[in-house]
C-alpha cells in the first residue's frame, strides 16, 4: 500500500484543500470553524456553549476561545446562564455575515465536487457521513 493509498493521509489532504479553497474565495478575514460556529448558531439560536461544542465537534474550552474571538468582533453575544454555562446568539452583524459568506460557500462547494458525477457527489457525502458519523 502506498501513502495515496492510506485513508489517514487521503482525509489529511481533503481537509487540507477543503481549508485552501476556503480561504481562496473567502480570504482570511474568517475561518472554516467560525463559518461552521456562525451558521450553528443562525441555526440554534440561544444554544449554550457545551452544545455548541458537540454541534461543531470541538473541545469545549476551544469552542469557548473561538467564541469570545467570535464576540470581540462583534458578530455573536453570550448571555450568562446558570452553572456558569453561556448562551450563544448571532447580533445582527454576525448574519450579515454569514450572509455575506453564503454564495461564497455555495461555489467553494461547486469547487470541492466539481470533478464527481452528481451521482458520485451524493455517494461521497453518503460515506462522509457515514464516516464521521461511526468515527463521532
Amino acid at each position: 500500500m502506498t501513502l495515496a493509498d492510506e485513508p489517514g493521509h487521503l482525509i489529511r489532504r481533503a481537509q487540507q484543500i477543503a481549508v485552501a479553497v476556503f480561504h481562496d474565495v473567502h480570504g482570511r478575514h474568517v475561518t472554516p470553524i467560525q463559518y461552521a460556529i456562525l451558521r450553528t448558531l443562525h441555526e440554534a439560536p440561544g444554544i449554550d456553549q457545551v452544545t455548541l461544542a458537540n454541534l461543531v465537534a470541538l473541545d469545549t474550552s476551544t469552542a469557548a476561545d473561538i467564541a469570545a474571538r467570535l464576540e470581540a468582533k462583534g458578530w455573536i453575544v453570550r448571555h450568562v446562564l446558570p452553572r456558569r454555562q453561556r448562551s450563544l446568539a448571532l447580533t445582527p452583524e454576525g448574519e450579515t455575515v454569514l450572509d455575506a459568506l453564503r454564495p461564497g460557500v455555495q461555489a467553494m462547494q461547486a469547487t470541492l465536487m466539481g470533478s464527481m458525477e452528481p451521482a458520485e457527489q451524493a455517494e461521497f457525502l453518503r460515506l462522509l457521513r457515514k464516516f464521521v458519523h461511526f468515527q463521532g
